[in-house]
Formats: C-alpha cells, sequence, structure tokens
C-alpha cells in the first residue's frame, strides 16, 4: 500500500470510517446504558467494519472494480496477514493447552507462590520484560494473557485490572525495544541513531512505568486477600507456557514458538489421557474457531483502511494538524497528534509512523525539532494510540481470551500506563526533562552554526 503520495486530503474519506466506529462504539454505550450484558458483543464488529465498507464503496470515486482492489489489497497487506495467522495459531494454543490442564496448573503453581496482592504488578512487568526482549506487545500478550486470566479468576482479582497491567506492560515494551518494528521505524525515518531515541524515550516511558506499578500495587489488591495455600498443579504441564515464554525472549520467530507450544502441549495432553489425537486436532480447530471474530475484524479493518487512505481521509487529518503548528512545541504537539489519529484511522502502529515520518522530519527542520524526540514522540504516540484503540490488535487479541467477559469500554479506564505515556510525553514537550542526555546538537544545526 502506498501511503500519503500524490494523495489529495479529504474529509469525504474518513466517513466511511466514522460509520464503523459510530457502529460499533455507539451501540455498545447505547446498550450497556440500558444494562445489557456484554453489550459490546452484542452488535458484531466485523458487522460494523463491513457497514463501513460498504459506506466506502458507495461515496468513492472510481470503477466498482478499482475500488474492490483497493480493498483486497488493503486485507492481502503483510502486517494483516501476519496478524491474521498469529490469532489462529494462539487460539490454537490457547485451547490445547487449557483442554490438557495447562492453564489450571500454571495458575495453581503461581497462586501457590506468589502473593495475590502483587499479581496485576508482576504481570506488568513480566509482560514489559517479555515485549522489550522480542519486540513485540502482540507475542507478549499471547504469552501472557491466558496465565493472566486464570490469576485473576482465582485469586480474587478485578480481570479488567490485571488484563489492563498486561496490555500496559506489553505496550511499554514495545515502545522501548531496539528491535521492535515501531522503534525501527521511528529512526529510520527521522535518521537517528536507536540508542538516542531510546535515551529520550526512556526518560517518559520511566516516570509513567513506575507510577502504573505503584497504582497496581494499591489498587490491584484483592478485596478479600485469600489464604495462603496450596493448589494442586502438575509441573509437567506448566512446561509449554515456559516454552512459550523462553523462546519468545530467546527471540524466536512468533510462528515457530506458537505452533512449537501446539505440538508440546498436544503430546503432553495425549500422554497423560486428556485427549488422543483426533482429539487433539478437534481441539485445534476450536482454537482457531474461537478467533473468526477477529481474523475477520481484522481482515476487513485492513482494507477499509486502504480505502480511506486512497480517499484521502488519513491525508486530510495530516493537513488539518499542520496548519496548527506555529513553533516548536506546537510542532511536537502535532507530531504527537497526527501519528496517534492516524494509528485511529488504519489501527497499526508501525504504518501510522510510516505514514507520519517524512512529515515529522519535515516540521523538524522547518521548526528546529530535535529529530531524536521526534522519533522517540512518533514511536511513543503510536504505542498510546494502539494500546489504547478497542479494535486494535492488541486490544482485540486480549480480550478475545476472556470469550465475552471483558469489553472494551470496561478495560479502557484502566490502561493507566498508556494515559500517564501521554501526559508525561506531553509534559516533556514543555519541560524537557528527557533531553539530558542528548545535549549535543544535531550535526546539521552545528554546521549551521558553524561549530
Amino acid at each position: 500500500m502506498e501511503y500519503g503520495k500524490n494523495i489529495r486530503g479529504s474529509f469525504k474519506g474518513l466517513i466511511p470510517f466514522l460509520v464503523f466506529v459510530g457502529l460499533y462504539l455507539g451501540s455498545g454505550l447505547i446498550l450497556q446504558s440500558r444494562g445489557v450484558e456484554l453489550a459490546f458483543y452484542q452488535f458484531p464488529a466485523p458487522v460494523a467494519v463491513f457497514a463501513g465498507i460498504v459506506v466506502a464503496f458507495i461515496l468513492f470515486k472510481g470503477s466498482i472494480g478499482e475500488k474492490f482492489d483497493t480493498f483486497v489489497k488493503g486485507c492481502g497487506n503483510q502486517d494483516i496477514i501476519i496478524m491474521c495467522i498469529i490469532y489462529l495459531l494462539a487460539g490454537a494454543f490457547a485451547g490445547v493447552s487449557k483442554s490438557m490442564g495447562g492453564v489450571d496448573s500454571t495458575v495453581n503453581l503461581g497462586l501457590t507462590y506468589i502473593p495475590a496482592q502483587y499479581i496485576a504488578p508482576g504481570l506488568f512487568m513480566i509482560a514489559a520484560f517479555i515485549a522489550t526482549a522480542t519486540g513485540t506487545s502482540v507475542g507478549s500478550i499471547v504469552a501472557v494473557a491466558p496465565i493472566a486470566v486464570g490469576l485473576a479468576d482465582k485469586g480474587g482479582l478485578s480481570l479488567p485490572l490485571v488484563l489492563a497491567a498486561v496490555m500496559g506492560g506489553s505496550m511499554f515494551g514495545d515502545n522501548l525495544s531496539v528491535i521492535s518494528d515501531t522503534t525501527i521505524a521511528a529512526t529510520r525515518t527521522q535518521g537517528v541513531e536507536m540508542r538516542d531515541k531510546f535515551k529520550v524515550n526512556v526518560f517518559i516511558a520511566a516516570p509513567a512505568a513506575a507510577l502504573t506499578l505503584l497504582l497496581l500495587l494499591v489498587m490491584g489488591r484483592p478485596e478479600v486477600i485469600p489464604e495462603v495455600q496450596s493448589y494442586d498443579y502438575t509441573l509437567i504441564k506448566v512446561i509449554p507456557y515456559i516454552f512459550v515464554l523462553g523462546l519468545s525472549l530467546v527471540g524466536i520467530n512468533v510462528f515457530v514458538v506458537l505452533t512449537g507450544g501446539v505440538l508440546l502441549s498436544g503430546v503432553i495432553g495425549m500422554a497423560y489421557g486428556d485427549f488422543t489425537l483426533l482429539g487433539l486436532c478437534k481441539e485445534i480447530y476450536g482454537g482457531f474457531t474461537n478467533m473468526n471474530e477477529i481474523f475477520l475484524l481484522s481482515l476487513l479493518t485492513g482494507g477499509l483502511a486502504a480505502m480511506v487512505t486512497k480517499a484521502g481521509g488519513v491525508q486530510w487529518l495530516l493537513e488539518k494538524i499542520q496548519k496548527n503548528v506555529k513553533g516548536e512545541k506546537s510542532a511536537q504537539i502535532g507530531i504527537g497528534a497526527l501519528v496517534a489519529l492516524t494509528d485511529a484511522a488504519v489501527a497499526n502502529n508501525t504504518v501510522a509512523i510510516i505514514i507520519n515520518g517524512p512529515i515529522a522530519k519535515k516540521m523538524c527542520e522547518k521548526y528546529r525539532v530535535d529529530p531524536r524526540r521526534s522519533a522517540a514522540l512518533l514511536d511513543i504516540f503510536s504505542c498510546v494510540g494502539q494500546g489504547m484503540i478497542p479494535y486494535g490488535a492488541q486490544m482485540l487479541i486480549l480480550l478475545g481470551f476472556t470469550q465475552g467477559a471483558v469489553s472494551p469500554l470496561q478495560l479502557m479506564p484502566l490502561l493507566w500506563y498508556q494515559q500517564l505515556l501521554a501526559i508525561f510525553a506531553i509534559i516533556s514537550i514543555f519541560i524537557p526533562f528527557a533531553d539530558k542526555l542528548i545535549r549535543e546538537k544535531p550535526w546539521e544545526w552545528a554546521l549551521e552554526e558553524g561549530e
């Protein structure tokens, strides 16, 4: 897909996307206000995005064939297909591991040795460590979320709060990891070294993470702390999770990790008589089908994003924000707003950075913004956006493990890390506390000033 090249901005290009978001969030909010159970799952999200696609076909110029070609290319975008395959494998791993008793054993092992009041902050740190080591928030969520759901249930903890801790830790690691797609995209588009971007980024992310951990320690305590006791568990059934976590930390490809996890869980399950070979096949397929809604939503959203982009919807956002940029500080605010809004439109933080990177580079040159700072802002605000939108891959996978028990509306107010990260990033624009380690000027500036 080509983004922002020879495309004229048009508000009309955003209308189909607004229809999708309006139907999805609007129906959920209305039903929630009426006390309907699982309000956000009553109106299927794939149907909401399909409505947006129909509107796009009606509104946008060109022949049906041209519009369909753009839509299909968006659906077939490499990032979308990779994400969809991850959904299927994650569903298979979760289904097989649960069926053979792996979830129960892992949860019981954790409850035996970890006090319930420390589970939420502990999950934040584990998710953060995995995401930092692997460079992927999705991989971290896939590895940690199933265990988190079980720990919340048996530990008497708030499930939305525990899930928010996993999401926050995953986005923290994704934002800071030097092997993350977002870090690579941000540094390459701004022409800076990863270590310099990290120096700015860590001064903004670390305080947000520290405050989040404090909040989780205080607010993550169960109403009634269960008595310390030993729970029944079979250690060998915990091995698939250790296997997945270990290979993730080493940096093995997520497809290899999840496929290996499925096979290992399957072998253990058959050895313990939890299912036969035919039963294993059925469990794998059941895991696939559990991810149907997420799979369809991501696929269709990719197609809609391509149509919206080609029709000038994203370009219109870019142009409107650039008109309000007047100086260095407003330029930095503009960079953050651009990438966050673009991420909301395309539901992919790496793509959002790629779209806005060249624009941010020009704004840096015009308004004398340090490119190392702009790289950090691009990564930070794209992660804030991706970690908050209810139709993003991270949110969809995370809530998919709850089987409809938690809605996006319940989770979003508890995403403290993302909220604090945005606050600290904005403060750093007006009070440059994050620039302590990059006092030297960019070489282009030094040349201009004859240094």
